[in-house]
């Protein structure tokens, strides 16, 4: 426990530090037990006067001093000061960047309570929020790695390093940004924190951040400076897929075809085992590239991923789901819930790349597949054509503008609707013209149980919920998958 204290209590006293600096709102709370948890990471205390304090970096059981930062009538938010006195839950984090880099902020705690908050956080968010009628909900399935398991990260080349509180407070006046290759530090678009490891990916990730930090450095290579929007390096996707392929993207502001090809035939020779080298120039004020070329430079350009026995090609914009082995089980529940027998039709609503209707396909009648984004249909196409599906029909557009009585009429009625909406759920028109449309089953896979909450509300005048399954995709986050299956009122 000492071990645990003591990396903690440095972590929190950088908060004096930079506090002393400015004029204060309002005096520290001392010695505040944190009660419970609560959603998203946050965790929750009562104060003296009966108001609900949240309040982010801390767990049932820490004792901590806390500066208000949003005063409400009946609840305020929070900022820890100081850990007083660690909870007994807390463990050492195992990675060096616990604190400063906002990938994994629930290391501190095993990961066996990880399971149970988040179980907490969807049983808390479906019945708060939801206020239907619900069956019982099976125990959460954890993720079988907990390290290792993203194929995809990204990161960023920065003329900012990000600087600790305490480092903040310690500069002097005659400071200078140095560079940082990592990711972004949490809420700050122009400052990135230097990873030196990184427990998310298998290698070879770590190796490329190392010989690409080394390289750009000893030939003092620009790294880009998103305030100012100057600079050469941006960022490098690696994608490391289940069957060992690996795919790499580097981008860049503009063209300097000497640099740049010394750089990729660099990384060609000093990383083995590279599937898909690949570049992208990128002068926009944005990150996003799915506008943008991506140039093979070298391999073919995409890398394939199984699941079960279907593959599918992952090309440098495609998006795949970032855990495979727990993209797996997550589709096998959702296979599993939908009862198929082989003469139904299945609809596949944001349907991406088709990852979910394909691996439904072998037992319905005919699968259709809705997704907004067109690039994702063409890969959809290619990975039926690489299973040698002939069951499958992908559409692009809007999903509730798609979803018209026209087209139900011409592509047929669906005895199954499978929907996994981004983060902010279904729209509510949407919605309305699924209970219009009465499918017979709608399995709902969410990555938000508070907008899935809030839809089978909706829902519940048409529809029971017979099935819940949460599913852990991100060991170390507060982020939680649920499956629940809806089946159509007599």
């Amino acid at each position: 426990m000492h071990d645990v204290t003591t990396k903690f209590a440095d972590y929190f006293k950088n908060y004096n530090k930079i506090l002393t600096r400015k004029k204060k709102k309002s005096a520290p709370l001392l010695n505040i037990k944190i009660d419970a948890y609560a959603a998203e990471g946050k965790s929750v205390a009562k104060l003296d006067d009966g108001k609900i304090l949240f309040v982010d970096n801390a767990i049932p059981g820490d004792v901590i001093d806390v500066v208000i930062i949003k005063d409400k009538k009946n609840w305020a938010q929070g900022r820890t000061l100081r850990l007083v006195s660690p909870s007994p839950q807390r463990i050492a984090p195992f990675c060096q960047h616990f604190g400063i880099c906002g990938g994994c902020k629930w290391q501190m705690l095993p990961y066996a309570q990880q399971l149970i908050y988040k179980q907490q956080q969807v049983a808390d968010q479906l019945t708060r929020i939801g206020h239907v009628e619900l069956p019982e909900m099976q125990p959460i399935i954890g993720s079988p790695h907990e390290r290792y398991y993203r194929n995809k990260l990204e990161f960023t080349f920065s003329t900012h390093r990000y600087l600790t509180f305490e480092e903040i407070a310690d500069r002097d006046e005659k400071y200078t940004p140095v560079p940082a290759l990592g990711f972004h530090a949490p809420g700050l678009f122009d400052k990135v924190v230097e990873i030196k490891t990184c427990y998310l990916q298998h290698e070879p990730t770590n190796l490329l951040l190392t010989l690409l930090r080394e390289y750009t450095t000893s030939r003092n290579l620009p790294y880009y400076d998103a305030k100012a929007q100057y600079g050469w390096l941006r960022n490098v996707i690696i994608r490391v897929a289940s069957t060992g392929e690996v795919l790499i993207n580097l981008i860049m502001h503009h063209e300097d075809k000497e640099e740049r090809e010394a750089l990729l035939q660099y990384i060609l020779q000093n990383i083995p085992g590279i599937t898909s080298l690949n570049y992208t120039i990128n002068p926009k004020v944005n990150d996003t590239i799915h506008d943008l070329e991506v140039v093979c430079y070298h391999g073919k350009n995409y890398i394939e991923e199984k699941l079960e026995d279907y593959r599918f090609k992952i090309s440098p914009k495609s998006f795949f789901q970032t855990n495979t082995y727990q993209a797996e089980v997550l589709y096998r529940i959702t296979r599993e819930f939908a009862a198929l027998t082989g003469t139904e039709i299945l609809y596949d609503l944001y349907c991406g790349t088709g990852s979910i209707g394909i691996f439904c396909s072998k037992n319905v009648k005919k699968v259709i597949g809705i997704e907004v984004v067109e690039d994702a249909i063409k890969d959809a196409y290619e990975n039926a054509a690489l299973n040698n599906l002939t069951n499958c029909s992908f559409f692009a557009g809007d999903v509730e503008k798609v979803c018209t009585d026209a087209f139900f009429d011409e592509h047929g009625r669906p005895d199954v609707i499978i929907t996994d909406p981004p983060r902010a759920g279904m729209t509510e028109k949407l919605i309305q013209q699924l209970l219009k449309i009465r499918a017979p089953k709608v399995v709902y896979v969410s990555c938000n149980p508070a907008t899935q909450a809030r839809d089978l509300q909706l829902l519940n005048d048409s529809y029971r919920i017979t099935r819940l399954q949460p599913v852990d995709m991100f060991p170390h986050t507060h982020h939680i998958e649920n499956v629940a299956l809806l089946e159509l009122r007599s």
